[in-house]
């Protein structure tokens, strides 16, 4: 087997002119800036390779001159398809002077193309992308004149619309890592992320290509645990040693642990986030999390939500998730952006948006720079500024409920917050929202045809796109709706029955959100059998660790036997209930007094034994008949039992 270890100088001279270039990077996780640098130094020098197509799914850059922005060179780049701009301005530069092709499509779809070119198929086939800017019947996400050919297809299939992301070969992919064997198998123990760095190698191998991989040091042959290569050596052709330098973890952070899973940091050191605009908007965001949902939050505005969520004690209950693939955690901000703190698990990219797209996200809480009458939303495009759409429209279109926040003007707003309402000190100078959007990376439209729930919501007041359009509900104590709201916006929503927003979000100290979610949580467990008389509740998963958690759950199954009227047979299930046991006294107490107060009978099941066992002691202790089960149809016979038997004792079967 050959040595594959070259110089940075060495494996760029494989790129030709008009390559089809690709490169992993998402913002400065796994950006392979040495070899970036040494592509653009071979060009200044030679002028070559010349007329190259790039290809990247999240922007690999910093906004300034880190990243993809050291090859926005003219003659160096030709046509760039991108998934995120707004990090490498100067390739945005180039393609709003109209000097190369260019094109945005959803950073979800070109990271299943990698899939797709590496399987020879025939493009990623969608919903993804239907009704907004990159479906070919409005732009086919074509950036300017001088961009002719279409990239995205319409399709029928089964009576459906369909869009296809056609395919194309891949020549060079440029890649990064953390450690390589002389036969280049690639490990990323010290990466935050893995991205899509498998799929990519594949996409340039199997179109007869090259990969070239830049990591951080050397390993022995036949040393890596082959668990952990994330890029098989076959894949491979050249290995190059960085300089720590061009080899950050992340543009913001040198190397973390945290961020490489290596060590877990404490969360009780988040800083609350000060009661402004950004607080405000985030705590009423917050009130639409989903206690054990899945939900992904966005860049800018929507990363304030995580650190409600940590506020709030709630991270607990939630999984929260960012598009290149980390599940559970606290995402990270900023240069960090796409990192978390504490994951559970980082997958690849192309993978969790298999999940997105497939409906699996509970909530997703995004930006929103425009939105108007039909509830459009737009953050890709703004006259001379190019952000592009990145993950927005896979997570906006897939998730079950999306919530787009941001202030309600901008350029300029202050504002105050005093005696628990809202205070306009100085209005932004631009409006956001207007008559018409000027680019629909949402469709207020889509959304309503498909029953998708979408709320929009400002430091001011919440709207809601609902069948009969844009409505007004929600409006922040301290703002006057027509001197606020209407005389800020180019159209009137539909007002009908506007309710204040909850005062709490405007108190400086924790809302006590926590018990709020877990409480509508709780109360969505309990159920009421008419025709049987019986009360179920459903505790699977369910953790009462406070007193305050005791009184929650006496409080909700109280008012469920009040509504009924008379006494209930109770089933409850147990599995995978938590109950502290500093607080378990005062839980076996408050069973006692609402099976003596509400219950004609009680069964409760768990298949876990130790739970049988400490529910039947709490309960006997307090001269309660522990009648526990295993099973849920052991629990239902005793119900069934128990009702063929009045109150005498006697059968009335």
């Amino acid at each position: 087997m050959k040595n594959k270890i070259v110089s940075a100088d060495e494996a760029v001279a494989i790129i030709r002119d008009r390559d089809t270039v690709c490169t992993s990077g998402f913002v400065g996780v796994g950006t392979p800036d040495e070899l970036l640098i040494a592509l653009e130094k071979r060009y200044r020098e030679t002028r070559h390779p010349s007329d190259l197509t790039l290809l990247f799914a999240a922007a690999p850059g910093d906004s300034k001159e880190r990243g993809l922005n050291r090859l926005a060179h003219d003659g160096l780049v030709k046509r760039v398809v991108g998934g995120h701009w707004a990090l490498v301005p100067k390739l945005g530069e180039l393609a709003l002077a109209n000097r190369i092709e260019a094109y945005n499509l959803p950073l979800g779809c070109i990271s299943h193309l990698y899939r797709s070119i590496a399987a020879r198929g025939p493009g990623t086939i969608t919903k993804i992308g239907l009704r907004t800017f990159v479906d070919p019947r409005l732009e086919g996400g074509k950036l300017n004149e001088k961009t002719t050919e279409d990239l995205v297809e319409l399709l029928t299939i089964g009576g459906e619309e369909w869009l296809r992301y056609k395919a194309f070969p891949i020549n060079v992919a440029i890649l990064r890592g953390t450690t390589a064997d002389p036969t280049g198998n690639i490990t990323m123990e010290r990466e935050a992320l893995t991205l899509d760095n498998l799929a990519m190698a594949m996409a340039a191998k199997n179109s007869r290509g090259f990969v070239i991989v830049q990591v951080e040091r050397i390993a022995a042959s036949n040393s890596l645990n082959p668990r952990e290569v994330q890029i098989p050596g076959i894949l491979v052709d050249c290995v190059v040693v960085a300089d720590p330098e061009n080899h950050p973890q992340t543009y913001g952070t040198a190397y973390s642990h945290a961020f490489s899973g290596r060590q877990r940091v404490p969360m009780d050191r988040v800083q609350p986030l000060e009661l402004d605009e950004r607080k405000i908007i985030a705590r009423r965001c917050a009130f639409e999390l989903p206690p054990g949902g899945v939900v992904n939050l966005g860049i800018g505005m929507p990363e304030g939500v995580a650190a409600v969520a940590a506020e709030e004690h709630m991270l607990k209950y939630l999984t929260l998730t960012a598009e290149p693939g980390v599940i559970g955690g606290m995402p990270q901000g900023g240069l960090n952006f796409g990192t978390a703190l504490n994951p559970d698990a980082v997958i690849h990219q192309n993978q969790q948006f298999d999940f997105y797209d497939g409906g699996g996200l509970d909530l997703a809480c995004l930006g929103m720079a425009q939105a108007d009458r039909a509830g459009n939303v737009n953050v890709s495009r703004f006259s001379s500024r190019l952000a592009g759409a990145g993950g927005f429209i896979n997570i906006s279109q897939s998730a079950k409920k999306i919530v787009f926040a941001g202030t309600f003007t901008s350029g300029g707003l202050k504002l105050a917050v005093e005696d628990e309402a809202v205070h306009i000190l100085r209005e932004g100078t631009m409006r956001k929202f207007i008559a018409e959007v000027e680019q629909i990376t949402f469709s207020g439209d889509y959304a309503a045809e498909t029953g998708q729930s979408v709320f929009y919501v400002t430091e001011r007041c919440v709207l809601q796109r609902t069948p009969a359009g844009l409505e007004l509900i929600e409006v922040a104590p301290g703002i006057d709706i027509d001197r606020d709201i209407l005389g800020q916006m180019d159209f009137k929503p539909l007002i009908r029955n506007v309710r204040p927003m909850d005062a709490r979000i405007f108190r400086d100290h924790p809302m006590g959100l926590e018990h709020m979610l877990l409480g509508r949580n709780l109360a969505d467990r309990i159920s009421y059998d008419a025709e049987r008389n019986t009360l179920f509740v459903n505790f699977e998963g369910f953790e009462v660790r406070t007193v305050e958690d005791v009184d929650l759950v006496r409080r909700e199954v109280e008012n469920a036997c009040r509504v009924v009227g008379k006494p209930v047979a109770l089933i409850a299930n147990y599995d995978g209930f938590h109950l502290e046991p500093q607080v378990s006294d005062t839980y076996f107490s408050m069973i006692a007094y609402l099976e003596k107060r509400y219950y004609s009978s009680a069964s409760r099941y768990t298949t876990s034994a130790f739970m049988r066992m400490k529910l039947g002691e709490g309960l006997a202790e307090r001269h309660v008949a522990p009648h526990i089960f295993e099973t849920q149809a052991e629990a239902q016979r005793f119900a069934r039992s128990q009702a063929s038997i009045d109150p005498s004792g006697r059968s009335q079967a």
